[in-house]
This record gives structure tokens, sequence and C-alpha cells, in this order.
């Protein structure tokens, strides 16, 4: 069994989806049930290889690939398909692999109008495909494929199946996109011609980039292209408006599966490609992004409390959430990055449960407007515990997967990377940190809103208020156990993530430099923009999260701070 999955695993699992949809394409629009059956069994069979493959993964080497295939694909282009999965990439992997089954049996009844449950699933289908591949290639040009595969299908699940304003919502999600991606793959073939490397492998371009193939106005302008191309897909502030419009006129299920899986292309191409292929780049755009994240943080709090719709306010909340995941991802350091994958597994959950309430509301109300509803937990009293317990879970609340999710990633901004500036990024923290108590303010504020005090008169008598049916409970309970396991056991994602961020950091980004001296520094061969030198009394002349802050401590204190960084 290892060895077949070694060689058929990965492929198994990226490209299953595909053969349900060429299946269902062949068989009559009219026989609904057999397509649901289809999908349903399909996205189990990618769910069963996963399994596999996290069985068979070895949890003491997450810093390898596992289960690679590397052959030759495109030869006149130099692209090779070339895949596999390390600690960066499973989690995310297996988040899909769960969502796209309950997402399905979450739609067995619950198909938005106009009702095609052949179209519609196929869509699914393909989105699961373009979203496993995007995690497991390890070819930029194999990477770029997959990550444009996913725009069509949830274009079309906007188009088709939105609300009232669909066609503008649809029309924003793939321009916006399709301009981030223009310059992601302007930034990818400009690294391949000025690398001069033979293929479009990343980690071929990694070693040639810290060989000195790129000069350094060169990598700045090419980690720009790919913070574009990745800050809309996350989205950050200010590229972030197409998600608000889609997330509010996407059916639910298309909601879902963008806020748990597909915002997270963005953060995984971040820490993927731009920082381990341009690493000196990232020290002097970092200000920036952690900039941006804060000011996301803040913005999508505030634009919470302004909401009248429960979807745009939890789309808001998206925003503000993958604030705190850049945040991390911002700071350079393997705890940042860590938390920022974890960061990325709890929202998934978090979000896509309450994306999945918001539509089983919309259902039973016909409205979401956050005006009209109320009573809750009278009407429909375990969906609005679940509800209750999904915002506690969404604002952080300790012993649940949110809090993992946002304090680790604060925390990591009190000591970011060599070269990035500790004074700026301890000020991030602290705005931060004020942006968690707004997420309290505006979640509290939603569930008092809609779940507490007396059904209004509209829907007071209303039959068609039920409570939470047998397909929602199946597809919730997987998800609700994931949040409370996670918020009790983090180590289900920091044990495997952890190897991976490490080796995939620059020595320059986290060495100590109070461990070495002036000729091992010199040793390592790392640019100036790390601020690794030492000044005649040894002390770090800049400050860098591992040595004194202001330059006229004396020895004892650096000597302080670098214990403490250990």
């Amino acid at each position: 069994m290892e060895n077949l999955l070694d060689g058929w695993g990965i492929t198994l699992a990226t490209f299953s989806p595909l053969v349900g949809a060429a299946i269902m394409m062949l068989i009559p629009r009219e026989r609904e049930d057999q397509h649901k059956l289809i999908a349903l069994v399909t996205s189990l069979w990618v769910a069963f290889v996963g399994l596999l493959l996290l069985i068979q993964f070895d949890l003491d080497h997450t810093d390898r690939l596992q289960f690679g295939v590397d052959k030759v694909w495109i030869d006149v282009i130099s692209s090779r398909f070339s895949v596999g999965i390390d600690g960066m990439s499973l989690p995310l992997i297996l988040l899909t692999m769960l969502i796209v089954p309950l997402c399905i049996i979450y739609s067995w009844n619950h198909f938005p109008d106009p009702v095609n449950p052949k179209a519609f699933l196929i869509l699914i289908l393909i989105l699961e495909t373009g979203m496993i591949g995007t995690f497991v290639a390890q070819d930029l040009v194999l990477f770029f494929v997959f990550f444009e595969v996913v725009l069509l299908p949830m274009f079309f699940m906007i188009a088709v199946w939105g609300g009232e304003d669909r066609r503008y919502a649809s029309l924003k999600f793939f321009l916006y996109t399709l301009f981030g991606s223009a310059l992601m793959l302007v930034s990818f073939l400009a690294l391949f011609f000025l690398t001069g490397a033979e293929t479009f492998s990343i980690a071929g371009l990694s070693d040639a980039v810290a060989a000195g193939g790129v000069s350094r106005s060169a990598q700045l302008w090419i980690f720009g292209g790919m913070f574009l191309g990745f800050g809309i897909k996350v989205p950050m502030f200010p590229f972030h408006t197409w998600l608000p419009d889609a997330h509010t006129q996407a059916p639910t299920v298309g909601s879902v599966i963008l806020a748990a899986v597909l915002l997270k292309l963005g953060t995984y191409g971040f820490i993927r490609i731009a920082i381990p292929i341009l690493p000196d780049a990232a020290v002097t755009w970092a200000p920036w992004i952690g900039l941006l994240a804060v000011v996301g943080i803040i913005y999508g709090a505030l634009g919470c409390l302004a909401q009248t719709d429960v979807k745009r306010l939890i789309a808001f909340s998206s925003v503000a959430h993958m604030g705190f995941v850049m945040l991390g991802i911002a700071t350079l350091t393997d705890f940042g990055i860590n938390a920022a994958i974890m960061g990325m597994v709890a929202h998934g959950l978090i979000t896509g449960m309450l994306f999945f309430l918001a539509g089983s509301m919309k259902e039973r109300y016909h409205t979401l407007e956050i005006s009209r509803l109320g009573g809750l937990l009278v009407q429909a009293p375990r969906m609005g515990w679940i509800f209750g317990f999904c915002v506690m879970a969404s604002l952080g609340l300790p012993g649940l997967a949110g809090f993992w999710g946002e304090f680790p990633a604060i925390l990591s901004a009190y000591n970011p990377a060599n070269g990035v500036p500790i004074e700026t990024f301890r000020t991030y923290m602290v705005v931060a940190a004020l942006g968690t108590v707004l997420a309290a303010g505006y979640l509290l504020w939603l569930l008092q809103r809609t779940a507490f005090g007396n059904p209004p008169e509209e829907f007071a008598d209303d039959p068609a208020i039920t409570d939470t049916t047998k397909h929602e409970w199946i597809s919730w309970a997987p998800i609700l156990a994931l949040i409370v396991a996670i918020g009790i056991y983090p180590n289900l994602i920091f044990r495997v993530s952890d190897g991976a961020v490490d080796a995939s950091l620059s020595e320059c980004l986290t060495v100590d430099a109070h461990q070495l001296t002036d000729e091992e520094i010199e040793a390592l061969g790392c640019s100036d923009v790390y601020l690794l030198g030492h000044d005649d009394d040894g002390h770090d002349d800049h400050g860098d999260g591992h040595g004194d802050d202001h330059g006229d401590d004396h020895d004892e204190d650096a000597d302080e701070h670098a214990a403490a960084g250990n």
C-alpha cells in the first residue's frame, strides 16, 4: 500500500473528482439521485485516499516532501508534473477533503434555485481538484494552473445560483482574481528567466535565487507581483472589496468553500512560494504586509459593526481573521507562520460553519436581515446553541480552535525575524490585540440580535422554522468536533506544520546572531538586509528580535535577550 501511495496517492486524490465529474456528464440531468450519489461517493473516495496518506505520512519528518511524483509534463516550457506533501500542505489538504463531502451532504435537500444538482455538483468536484492540486504542486506552472482551475467554477456558482446581485458579484470576483493571477504569472516568469533555471521547480528556483541569480531590485519587484497576486486572493485590505459581495450573493455551499478553502490559496502562496524563494525581498516587504494586515483586522471589525445582513457580517469578519493570519506570516518566523497555518485551519472550520448556519437560517426565515431576526434559541434551540458555540469559537474563546488561530499570531509579532523592525511589529501586536476586543463586540452583538429574545411577530408561528435536520447534523458534526479537538489539543496542527515551516525559512531569517562569531555570520553569506553584523562591543547593531532593541544596553541585557530568544 505504501508503494502504491508513493506512486499514485497524490494523483488519485487530485484527479478523482474530475473522473467523477466526467461520469456525471454522461448521465442525464433528470437522474438527480444518481448525480448526488456519484458526487458523494467520489468525494468520500478522495477523503479515504487522504486518510491513507495521513496514516502513511511520516510525522517525524514533516519537513520532507512525501509521496512525491516528478514527471515530465510540458517539456517545451520546462514545466514538470511535480507534486508532494509536507507538513505545511497536509493540514490544508485534509481540510479540503473534509469540507467538500460535507458540502455535498448539506446540499442533498438544499439545492438553490435554479435547481440543477448535476451542474452544481460537477462544479464542486472541479473545485476540489483545483484546491487539492494547488496545495500539492511543487512546480510554479502547475501551481498556477491549479490556482486558476478554481476560478471558473466559483464564478459560475455565484453567477448562476447566487442572489439578486449575483452578476455584479461574480464579475467582480472574476476580474479581481484574474488581475492578481496575471501579476503572479509575470512574477513566476521573471523568476524563471532571471535565474536561468532549467525548470519551474520551487526548490530549484529557491536555490537559484540564493546563489545570487537575481538582483535585489528585481527580487523586490517580483515579490511585489506575488504580493498582489496572493494578497487579492486572501484577500488583504485594500484588495478585499470583492469578498463581501461574493459571500453575500453566493449560495450557501459556495460561501462555505470560499471561506473554508479558497481564501487559503493566497496565504498558502506566501508561505510556500514567496517567502521561501525570495526571503531578502520578504524582509523589506514585511512591515508593509504587517501594516495592511492590522489595518484589515481593524477595518474588518469596524465593517462588521456596520452590517445589517448576517452573511455580509460574517464576510467582513473573514477580512479581520485573515488579517491575523497575514500578521503571523509577516513576522517571517517559524512561530508566526505556524500560527498562520493554525489560523487558516481554524478560520476554515469556524467561518465555514457560520456560513452553513447562515444558509440554514436563510432557508427558514427567507431573510438574513439582522433587524428582522431574533428568538432562534426559542424556535430552533439546537441551531441556536450551535450558532452560539461557533460565535464563541470565532471570537477566540480559549479551549476552541479560534483561540489558537489568533493568540499565537499576535504573540509572534513581539519577536519578528532578523531584519524586520521590532518596534513596528510590537505596535502591530497592540493594534491586533485591540482587534480581538472589537471581534467580541460585533460577534456577541450578532448573537444577541439573532438568537436571544422572543421571535419577531412575522415569524412567531411560522411552521417552516424547524430545528436542525438530519442532513445538517451529519454535515456539521465533524466540523464542530474538530473545533473542540484542535482547541483542546492544538498540537494536532502544530506538530504537523512545525518541521516543514522550519525547513522552508532561510537561516538568515532565523539565526541568533549572538550565538555566532563575526566569521560565522560572514560564512552564512546573508544580505545586509538581515542586520546581522556586530559592533565592536559584540552587540547587535540594529536589533533583530534576538539582540538589544536600542543599541545602548549593556552586554548582560543582550545576553538575557538572547537567552529569552532561545
